[in-house]
């Protein structure tokens, strides 16, 4: 039996949305993400307590926010070893609104990784879908480093990021589906989800006007979700949702496709900052999910880092 995890895998690229290394070889996916709720939470698991202990070891003097750095990336190498692509490792959501920082960060990270023996390529590092974040990606990508724009919710997001050339984006499917359900009461089905119609939407955006970016699908709710976003260049899945697609034989059918994307009758449009901050702020649920985003992983970041030292 050809299971419906497997026949998506036929036309996407399937990334494990976990810091559980043990889930990772269960389903074999080609790339992993991980972001500081993830982390914390593996991190705190008995069979993981070795890389925190070893980490504080090796840097004892070092002080909380350079434990965590190295304790990502203890984790991104971990899981290198498992999966035959690339890892996203986050920058501090705390630096969200501040691009040198920003840069300083990511390119600190980079450095342990080379350090490590590992190259550029295998590395995403993820940055909020700020203007500032934006910007910060666009300088990075010019030095090869590849970035991952997360928290993504609108769609001048989605434009800025495609223009300033940035390799993947992340928009949150279960996240704008929340806001969604929350204001309307009432579920929606796959057809009429609204996160699933906004990562259509930034798909066929792409590939109309060729941009090479590529859309990871990320924070899906439910099975439904996902199959609706069938044929995305990438979906990063919880292991709850890997373990639901893999005992399925569901059929599998083909969403997004970029051929008939590159047909559609599509207006191009372009945000300067003036106008990305006054489009993002007509959208209510972009701002508020934006602003909790950053707001929930920079508490991650600051639990992170509190139990480094403790």
């Amino acid at each position: 039996m050809t299971s419906a995890l497997e026949r998506l895998r036929s036309m996407t690229k399937v990334v494990a949305d976990t810091g559980d290394f043990n889930a990772m070889k269960a389903f074999r996916p080609q790339d992993a993400t991980t972001n500081p709720t993830l982390i914390l939470k593996a991190v705190k698991m008995p069979a993981y307590a070795k890389l925190l202990d070893q980490v504080r070891r090796d840097h004892p003097k070092a002080n909380a926010a350079v434990l965590c750095d190295h304790l990502l990336v203890a984790f991104g190498l971990e899981i290198l070893k498992i999966v035959p692509g690339r890892v996203s490792t986050e920058v501090d959501a705390r630096l969200s609104f501040d691009t040198e920082a920003t840069l300083v960060k990511a390119r600190s990270l980079i450095g342990l990784y080379e350090a490590a023996g590992v190259g550029r390529d295998r590395i995403l590092i993820k940055v909020a879908s700020t203007w500032e974040g934006i910007a910060a990606a666009e300088r990075l990508e010019r030095e090869s480093i590849r970035c991952n724009l997360t928290l993504l919710f609108g769609f001048p997001q989605a434009v800025a990021c495609a223009d300033a050339g940035v390799s993947l984006v992340s928009p949150f499917v279960g996240r704008i589906y929340d806001w969604y359900r929350k204001r309307d009461g009432r579920d929606y089905g796959a057809d009429d989800d609204p996160g699933v119609a906004a990562v259509r939407r930034l798909y066929d955006y792409y590939k109309r006007f060729g941009y090479p970016t590529e859309v990871m699908g990320a924070s899906f709710r439910n099975v439904g979700q996902i199959l609706a976003l069938a044929g995305c260049d990438l979906l990063t899945i919880s292991t709850e949702l890997l373990q639901q697609l893999a005992s399925s034989d569901a059929d599998v059918p083909r969403r997004l496709d970029p051929q008939r994307a590159r047909s559609a009758a599509i207006d191009r449009v372009r945000f300067d900052e003036k106008h990305f901050r006054f489009e993002l702020n007509e959208d209510a649920m972009a701002t508020e999910k934006l602003a909790e985003g950053i707001r929930s992983f920079a508490a991650d970041a600051r639990a992170l880092e509190d139990l480094v030292v403790a």
